[in-house]
């Protein structure tokens, strides 16, 4: 295969954005489409080296494993190897445990598949993961089991017959990827069916520039690389976290990434500057790039409490790239060598790091963490943290659209809402409000903001801020709201959510008069290695940080407004941080030696028995 400069960078242009947008810069809000740039030149450069082989008979599916493993596998081990000392040491046991299904994941290439069932990539808990990048690698492995063996297969029926099973298969894809993108974006995002038409684009690429020229009009090559290049660049400028993807709105990056495949060919202005020593450079070092970006700034976030100043972020990502130049250098070019290397020592070397990764994720899984070491009064006082989550959402499930028992004498209550409306549900339970009142739940994923209602159909109305739901389960939820006595709203109310929440309430409203919403609440950074690290008293003198300050000032005048919403409205409002906190300028995430956020948002077991015990006084007295 000739090598081709401006590919390695485009490389540069692909990892940059995204090594940018994670550390996250928001001129970068799109830059996420890097991973959609890296898919296409992936497929193209495998598929030309696999039909070039075919074409001449000489195809092996053990060369072309050999060619993965030497390119994958030696640099990801280097990279994790390097990371696991600084987990061991600055992760508590609930995300040490978490980084060892991590681990897991890795080594059995399904890492999208466990990021797709844990959480959300934008949600903030994602920026905590160290090896949440690995999804788009495990994407790419799964492509390279299925595809070779798909060409094999089919080879035989010639290459128009391939070439249409292949374009039915993309519009297939595509049309799921569509689809999920409002229904199911989390598995629309991280799945390989909704991403695989992305590697299409470039197998088309490769089939076409096998058995053609590149275009002979310059003319052509400059407009035509110039456009792929715009378009790459305003979809890592305009895109963010609330744009559907990957659906139709993925085709601008991706098939900007075709063109410059295709026409920017020598001579063209983009050709020149793709293939800029400098640029090249940073592409031929892009997979470390890739690699080392995320865990640098996880770990980071974990050991700062989330507020990383802007300028140690730029130092991180510089260093990303020096370590990304170390391990190109001594470890992808020395593997990449098959004289040196056998490969037989190839195949024994990756199995022997997939053992040891999957047998140190399990070991950290089955230890919660390394938890089963710490001292008995230790492992008491992360009680707290330790499988906090699984309990936040316990009490939610268990009541998600249950049908109210009208028989009863109880009043129906509705809690609607993102991942705090389960926080409000373990509160009714801790307080036994259950007692009381009958309750049903219907969670708001996290990338959506308050829930729209169209007035005229009453059903759920698509928005930009949500395209999980706005499809699903409609009919029950808009029944279970006429039939509720009263709608509880609570969520993790942001500043961009203040543009359109009168707007919402009031749709509800349409639905349903006897409204309540639930302030915002925000507790101070957490950070459970520091908890157990540390004297109680310094750590809570410690955990305080400016950046705190900031986010409970926000906290405080969003709940002003919401106050004011609401009394527009005539609705009851509940600002939930006021039932812990004395002043707008700080709140104690420390209360009679026991955390109440394991995340400095969501509850513990006893933050939800606390605020709990202060709600049920509120609603108790607003009864009477």
């Amino acid at each position: 295969m000739k090598y081709r400069a401006e590919i390695d960078g485009l490389r540069a242009l692909a990892v940059l954005p995204v090594i940018l947008f994670h550390a996250g810069f928001e001129s970068f809000s799109g830059g996420f489409v890097g991973v959609d740039v890296f898919f296409v030149i992936s497929g193209y450069l495998i598929t030309t080296i696999i039909i070039s082989e075919m074409a001449k008979g000489n195809f092996s599916i053990v060369n072309f494993y050999e060619r993965r493993a030497r390119r994958i596998l030696p640099a990801m081990f280097f990279v994790i190897a390097v990371s696991l000392p600084f987990a061991w040491f600055w992760l508590g046991p609930s995300d040490l445990k978490d980084f060892g299904q991590s681990l897991v994941a890795v080594s059995t290439f399904s890492s999208n598949i466990l990021f797709w069932r844990e959480s959300g990539y934008f949600d903030t808990v994602a920026e905590l993961k160290p090896l949440l990048h690995t999804w788009s690698l495990a994407v790419e492995e799964q492509y390279y089991v299925i595809f070779p063996i798909f060409l094999m297969l089919t080879w035989r029926l010639g290459v128009q017959w391939v070439v249409t099973l292949l374009a039915i298969i993309f519009l297939l894809s595509l049309s799921l990827a569509q689809w999920g993108a409002y229904n199911n974006p989390f598995a629309a995002f991280f799945l390989l069916p909704t991403r695989g038409w992305e590697l299409l684009v470039g197998v088309f690429a490769a089939f076409y520039l096998k058995y053609n020229t590149h275009l002979k009009s310059q003319p052509l090559n400059q407009f035509l690389s110039l456009l792929g290049f715009s378009m790459i660049a305003y979809s890592i400028i305009v895109f963010n976290k609330t744009t559907p993807f990957p659906g139709l709105y993925a085709l601008i990056p991706t098939l900007g990434t075709g063109l410059l495949i295709l026409c920017a060919v020598p001579k063209t202005f983009i050709h020149s500057l793709l293939s800029m020593k400098s640029i090249v450079g940073i592409g031929l070092i892009s997979y470390s790039a890739y690699l080392w970006h995320q865990p640098l700034l996880a770990f980071a976030r974990h050991r700062l409490l989330g507020e990383v100043p802007d300028l140690l972020l730029i130092v991180l990502c510089i260093t990303s790239l020096v370590m990304a130049w170390f391990s190109w250098h001594f470890v992808e070019k020395p593997f990449r060598h098959k004289l040196i290397l056998k490969r037989k020592f190839i195949f024994a070397f990756s199995s022997l790091g997939i053992s040891f990764l999957l047998l140190t994720g399990l070991w950290l899984n089955a230890t919660d963490g390394g938890l089963v070491y710490y001292s008995p009064e230790k492992q008491k006082a992360l009680s707290n943290f330790i499988n906090a989550n699984d309990y936040t959402e316990r009490q939610h499930r268990e009541i998600t659209l249950k049908k109210f028992n009208k028989t009863d004498n109880k009043k129906d209550i509705l809690i609607i809402g993102d991942s705090h409306s389960q926080d409000l549900a373990n509160m009714v339970f801790e307080a036994e409000l259950n007692n009381t009142y009958e309750f049903s739940a219907f969670y708001i994923s996290n990338s959506c903001g308050v829930l729209m209602i169209d007035r005229e159909n009453l059903k759920i109305r698509p928005t930009v801020h949500c395209n999980k739901e706005t499809l699903f389960l409609n009919n029950a939820l808009v029944n279970q709201m006429l039939a509720a006595d009263e709608i509880w709203v609570v969520a993790r109310w942001r500043n961009d959510d203040l543009n359109y929440m009168k707007e919402s309430l009031e749709n509800i409203l349409s639905v349903n008069t006897n409204l309540m919403v639930f302030g915002t609440k925000y507790l101070g950074s957490v950070n459970s290695k520091w908890y157990i690290d540390n004297d109680l008293s310094l750590w809570k003198k410690s955990f305080l940080h400016e950046g705190d300050r900031d986010i409970f000032k926000e906290t405080a005048m969003i709940n002003d407004s919401l106050l004011e919403i609401t009394k527009l409205l005539g609705v009851k409002f509940i600002n939930t941080q006021g039932l812990v906190c004395n002043s707008n300028d700080f709140c104690s995430n420390y209360v009679d030696g026991n955390i109440i956020s394991y995340d400095g948002s969501h509850l513990t077991p006893y933050g939800a028995r606390v605020l709990g015990s202060q709600l049920k006084a509120l609603v108790l007295k607003q009864a009477n």
